[in-house]
């Protein structure tokens, strides 16, 4: 969304900055990694360290900050109001009861993907597949759905100067061979991906789409590579959710 620049609260912007600087991959930081992190002096990032402290958002040891239950009120508020997760779940539901394995729906945010809904635990449960978890999109079977959902300007652009981090030794980083693989989830309006994002997974996604046509998340299963042969994807689990997927479509 633009707004007018008299409109624009750069403070408030600096400061979730600031915020957004923590992640799984640096859980403390001091004032001089926020800034780099950031993009802020480091006086700039201080001041924001400390008033987040002071809000109650960060904790401190008086050098290093990390995020404090605090910040959970923003996710918690979300998916106690927001649509999608509420109405995509008695379906995650169902399909995990049929098939015990673990159903997640997931929107794109950047260069990643965001659980946003979950079924409940089953007998397989990947590492970091919680609420809230933040995925590389360039190595999930959900982040490639929503990318390939792009038009093919959007996709270029958000290709554009881009690095596709290798993850594991499966993680696909040409960028042609990229590109390539995009052009097929969209042709074939599904995306099954091993073990590139984290050893041992393996998923499948499909595009969750809405009355206009337009993809408003991806829905995700993880299985063991048994279940996801080709042979025996497309006889049971593919079906099921392209099934779930035209009963949610009035609904999105």
């Amino acid at each position: 969304m633009d707004i007018a620049k008299a409109d624009f609260i750069e403070g408030m912007a600096k400061g979730l900055a600031v915020l957004e600087s923590f992640d799984t991959e640096r859980q403390r930081l001091n004032a001089t990694l926020a800034a780099q992190r950031a993009g802020l002096t480091r006086a700039a990032a201080r001041r924001h360290l400390l008033t987040l402290a002071h809000l109650g958002y960060l904790e401190t040891d008086g050098s290093y900050f990390w995020l404090a239950p605090k910040v959970l009120r923003f996710s918690g508020s979300y998916l106690a109001s927001a649509r999608l997760p509420r109405v995509v779940q008695p379906t995650l539901n169902r399909l995990a009861a049929h098939t015990q394995e673990p159903f997640s729906v997931v929107v794109l945010d950047g260069d990643q993907g965001v659980i946003v809904a979950r079924s409940g635990a089953t007998r397989m449960l990947a590492y970091g597949l919680h609420l809230g978890a933040r995925l590389p999109a360039h190595a999930t079977s959900t982040g490639r759905v929503l990318l390939a959902a792009k038009t093919k300007k959007e996709f270029a652009q958000w290709m554009k100067g881009r690095e596709l981090v290798r993850l594991t030794q499966h993680t696909v980083t040409d960028a042609k061979a990229f590109r390539a693989l995009i052009e097929q989830v969209r042709a074939q309006d599904w995306c099954a991906a091993s073990e590139e994002h984290e050893l041992g997974v393996h998923a499948l996604a499909i595009p969750l789409r809405n009355m206009q046509g337009r993809t408003v998340a991806a829905l995700n299963v993880v299985a063991s590579p048994a279940r996801l042969d080709p042979a025996t994807l497309q006889r049971d689990l593919l079906p099921l959710m392209l099934d779930a997927a035209r009963d949610l479509l009035p609904l999105l």
